[in-house]
């Protein structure tokens, strides 16, 4: 696999907001073997007062996640997200136009014009496969999390389970590779450490279809 920068995978997130959406539909349910009620129950909980949205792409996964969070009653918070592909990143500033609470940068997971410290919660939805540096993006969200602060990340592991899923999710990759969308799978024990040595505490982690659910918190201050 020749090495994308982030640049590349910008360019190749350059369509159409609804072409993205479908595109990510087959995704989600073919390469990480889940579904989008799994996703709700488990980004959904994970919004502090002030929460960072990291590579929202056109908002889509967010508005489904805020719609769960007012269907379960819960408060409402202050949002920012950010993407690093411009194209995707306007159709999120379109989507939520007007509503009150909402940010949207462009910019680097590994470098966000935030300040330290200054985030409740972070969310990384069906993203870690796209971060070029993932060690740097990691640290780059550990960074702006309060001490205690939590990040949910799903993370697309190498194809498991039985044939013919296995086999799909296989070409699915083969495919996000070459087209640059997809930087990487990973093996879970591999994302697992990378997460750790960033600084991060593991909260919970499981493994359901080719998906690394992990919740994973900045430590409390001394």
């Amino acid at each position: 696999m020749t090495a994308k920068s982030r640049d590349d995978i910008a360019r190749a997130y350059r369509s159409e907001p609804w072409w993205y959406d479908v595109r990510g539909f087959f995704i989600l349910t073919f390469a990480y073997n889940s579904t989008l009620p799994a996703q709700l129950a488990f980004f959904g909980p994970n919004f502090g007062p002030r929460h960072l949205e990291v590579a929202c792409g056109t908002g889509t996964l967010l508005e489904l996640f805020l719609k769960w969070r007012r269907w379960k009653k819960l408060p409402a918070v202050e949002i920012v997200g950010v993407d690093y592909a411009e194209s995707m990143l306007a159709g999120a500033i379109d989507r939520f136009r007007g509503q009150p609470g909402m940010t949207f940068l462009h910019a680097d997971v590994a470098e966000m014009p935030l300040a330290d410290a200054s985030f409740d919660t972070a969310n990384v939805a069906n993203a870690v496969h796209c971060f070029p540096d993932v060690d740097a993006g990691l640290r780059g969200i550990l960074r702006v999390l309060k001490p205690g602060g939590t990040m949910a990340a799903n993370v697309l592991l190498y194809p498991r389970g039985a044939w013919p899923l296995r086999a799909i999710a296989g070409r699915i990759n083969r495919w996000g590779m070459k087209k640059g969308i997809l930087y990487t799978p990973y093996e879970q024990a591999d994302i697992r450490r990378r997460i750790v040595e960033a600084g991060f505490e593991i909260v919970s982690e499981r493994i359901a279809g080719n998906c690394y659910d992990v919740l994973a918190r900045r430590p409390a201050a001394a």
